[in-house]
């Protein structure tokens, strides 16, 4: 390109172009709200890079580091929670430090848009003594991923790059600049840095905190940590989209602003402290700069007065630094619209049949989280990916097998092949009995309808080797697996009552597409009003599709139909029928 070119991006379609302009050639993750879109922004740039969908954050992790150890500049991309995952290979890495630049990007969720828990990745990260740089808008995603690679190379140093929800889905203006495709590094063999074992990692861990000292002496210089210095009243140090919430409410205060959050640039803070009569620091969730900075004897305003939980917003700034009453300017609250499986989602038949037969699941993450709620209310436990199946099991250890015949585990053909298979082996081989039933859509449905290894497909639109799920089960052991149609609720009854008797461990795969994978005409079901006998059961899945007249009769909107059959099926008076075939 001759000319710079401005352009509107999301965050997260920012950070990948300073992906792309920083020379990135490996790219790895799982998919996960806030930072799904990072990859499927990548991937455009395919003839330049290589960037695909692993079967979990750990691997993601692995594969960018195994780039690195080869001399190109590589990245992993996950949510805060993935981050766990990725724990392990992350905290070593530390210790070995780079070849080719090493970026982790991690989105948390504050407020917990799209996720079971709000974690700040900042105080894993200091942990792990891996240096933070966070962006506060689109423009600043783009060159601190940039900047991080850079100082990654120079320090011997991972680099964590943090967002969050509301930076990552918020547009802002970008400038374009050209790819640089920094040559690569070559490999050296030594043992002593890459290879962790205790004689190597003690070394190395004396190295890592010699590195990050003068990262953080350095911190004081770069351009990512600025102060605007204004009034002398009030000071604030902030980071991030909080950044911007201060300048909305508090134009006239001076503000420090850390692109760099770990390690902290103390010098740069004892400056600025000394200009500024009071101090607030203004940071989401967890108070990791303020408990730092108040380490040093500078007497600052935090969680005294902000929240730990959610997210943050200029009037809530306003009320608690100006004393501002905001209540009147508040806005209406409007009702709360609880999340349900779309129309025609294959998981609705299948919890339809959990619950008739009063059957407990030890749910897990994904779309299929959702039978928790009215009417279906199947799912009693969500705790992580994968751990439906390691909870049935502990389950079934604690109070025995006619107790967890009462239960199934219920689990995504994804997140199944994320960590499920490891939980389905320790069940196998610890001598367990209990029903795990695989809802296999064909997609990661809950993030956006992204491949995964059994799909047949790649992130970079390739074919590819699909994993047969049923033969991975009977491989690591399992006797009993039986494939059926999510939509034959007779079938589907007649096989978890058959399995869940069982005193061996039995897979029950569910494999029918998700709803929206089909881009096709879709048949249209009608009910016949003056025949309608208004006993509910077409009701009891809870179709959104579906709604009562005053006279309890039932509507289809046919605008939501998707045509699964599923309300005809329960239908034993014959009122609702096809009225088309597509449309």
């Amino acid at each position: 390109m001759s000319e710079l070119k401005k352009v509107i991006m999301l965050g997260n379609e920012a950070i990948a172009r300073g992906a792309y302009e920083a020379g990135v050639k490996v790219s790895a993750a799982y998919p996960g709200t806030p930072s799904t879109e990072i990859s499927e922004y990548l991937v455009q740039y395919k003839d330049d890079l290589y960037c695909e969908w692993s079967p979990n954050e750990k691997v993601a992790t692995e594969v960018a580091i195994g780039a690195s150890v080869a001399g190109v500049r590589a990245m992993s991309c996950m949510k805060h929670v993935g981050f766990n995952v990725a724990a392990d290979p992350a905290y070593t890495v530390s210790y070995m430090g780079v070849n080719g630049g090493l970026v982790i990007v991690v989105a948390d969720d504050p407020g917990l848009y799209s996720s079971q828990n709000e974690q700040d990745t900042r105080m894993v990260a200091r942990a792990a003594a891996l240096p933070v740089l966070e962006p506060s808008d689109s423009s600043e995603a783009k060159e601190y991923m940039k900047a991080a690679f850079e100082l990654s190379e120079r320090f011997d140093r991972p680099f964590i790059l943090r967002t969050t929800t509301r930076l990552a889905h918020s547009q802002g203006l970008v400038e374009l600049s050209e790819r640089t495709e920094p040559k690569d590094k070559p490999y050296v063999k030594d043992i002593r840095k890459t290879v962790m074992m205790p004689g190597n990692a003690k070394p190395r861990h004396v190295e890592i905190e010699k590195r990050n000292l003068e990262l953080a002496e350095a911190a004081n210089t770069l351009a990512v940590n600025r102060v605007e210095m204004k009034g002398t009243e009030i000071g604030v140090i902030t980071s991030g989209i909080p950044y911007q919430y201060v300048k909305e409410a508090l134009p006239d205060a001076s503000v420090l602003k850390l692109g760099m959050v770990n390690p902290l640039p103390k010098k740069l803070i004892e400056e600025f402290a000394s200009k500024v009569q009071k101090i607030y620091v203004v940071e989401e969730l967890e108070p990791v700069i303020e408990e730092q900075v108040k380490s040093w004897g500078i007497l600052v305003t935090g969680k005294e007065i902000f929240t730990i939980q959610g997210e943050y917003s200029a009037n809530m700034l306003r009320e608690k630094i100006l004393g501002e009453n905001l209540s009147l300017k508040e806005p209406a609250q409007v009702p709360v619209r609880p999340p349900v499986l779309c129309p025609g989602c294959p998981h609705r038949s299948v919890y339809y049949v959990l619950n008739k037969l009063k059957l407990h699941a030890a749910g897990d993450i994904g779309c299929y989280t959702l039978g928790a709620v009215a009417p279906l209310s199947v799912v009693d436990t969500t705790i992580c990916m994968g751990a439906s199946i390691s909870s049935l099991h502990g389950m079934e250890k604690a109070k025995g097998k006619d107790y967890v015949r009462n239960w199934v585990a219920v689990i995504g053909d994804s997140t199944f092949l994320h960590t499920g298979i490891n939980s389905l082996m320790n069940m196998i081989y610890n001598r367990a009995s209990g029903t795990v039933i695989i809802l296999d859509n064909s997609t990661t449905g809950m993030t956006g309808h992204q491949d995964h290894a059994a799909t047949g497909k790649t992130l970079q639109g390739e074919p590819t080797c699909a994993v047969d799920i049923p033969a991975l089960c009977r491989a690591v052991g399992v006797k009993y697996v039986i494939e059926v149609n999510a939509f034959d609720i007779e079938a589907l009854e007649k096989v978890v009552k058959v399995e869940t008797a069982r005193e061996e461990v039995s897979v029950i795969i569910t494999k029918t597409p998700c709803v929206l994978l089909s881009k096709g005409k879709k048949p249209l079901y009608t009910v016949h009003r003056d025949r309608c006998k208004a006993c509910g059961m077409c009701m009891k899945p809870g179709c959104p599709a579906m709604t009562k007249n005053g006279d309890g009769t039932v509507h289809i909107d046919d605008t939501m139909c998707t045509g699964c059959g599923l309300c005809a099926d329960l239908c034993k008076f014959g009122v609702i029928e096809l009225a088309k075939e597509d449309r």
